[in-house]
């Protein structure tokens, strides 16, 4: 199967999922509506999980890569803050962490592997894990990038009731930010976009 329609899988936890927003208002779905001017049909595919730790997106990741009809053309990972709230160790964080990358990198899939800054009540707690992504990106040719563009952590405005996740607003904000490196890595526009294989499999 050809298609015009590029893939970008978007996998991780509670920041991909969009807990508590309207489906229309998370991170997957506006990015796909803000892709389609310069990407036009650009698909988007929503997989992240509220909770999930470095363990359960590599646990998932095979299965969920088998299922696409289409070989993604950019993987889109954010997970890692659950990890830090669970104080699973830090070692174990890393390997999970480098394992996801050398899955996708495997399957010929480029990564942008966004990182959050601790927010200040688990700062301590999280200093041990500061610099795994950035540092992991570099040794597999992945791309990163901060989730959170400045001015919105830390915002009231910008977060849901439970003064933790974000609003829409705030994910606008994080898609408006994000979208040129995305772009970039697409090389959009996409005419000449993948070639997809029904039952992908890793």
């Amino acid at each position: 199967m050809t298609t015009d329609r590029p893939l970008i899988l978007a996998i991780g936890d509670s920041l991909i999922a969009g807990y508590g927003l309207q489906a229309a208002d998370s991170f997957p779905a506006r990015l796909q509506a803000s892709l389609q001017t310069a990407c036009p049909g650009a698909r988007v595919v929503n997989a992240g999980v509220s909770g999930d730790t470095t363990a359960d997106v590599l646990r998932r990741l095979p299965r969920l890569l088998s299922a696409l009809d289409q070989r993604p053309v950019l993987a889109i990972v954010q997970v890692g803050p659950n990890d830090v709230l669970r104080q699973i160790p830090v070692a174990r964080t890393r390997a999970n962490l480098e394992q996801i990358l050398l899955s996708l990198g495997s399957c010929g899939i480029p990564v942008l592997l966004t990182t959050v800054d601790p927010p200040a009540f688990i700062r301590d707690r999280a200093a041990a894990c500061l610099g795994i992504h950035a540092g992991l990106a570099a040794e597999h040719g992945a791309t990163v990038w901060p989730f959170f563009p400045p001015g919105v952590l830390g915002h009231s405005d910008m977060v849901l009731a439970d003064r933790v996740h974000p609003n829409a607003a705030a994910i606008a904000a994080v898609v408006a930010a994000i979208l040129p490196t995305v772009k970039g890595m697409l090389e959009c526009p996409c005419s000449s976009a993948t070639t997809g294989v029904p039952g992908f499999q890793l």
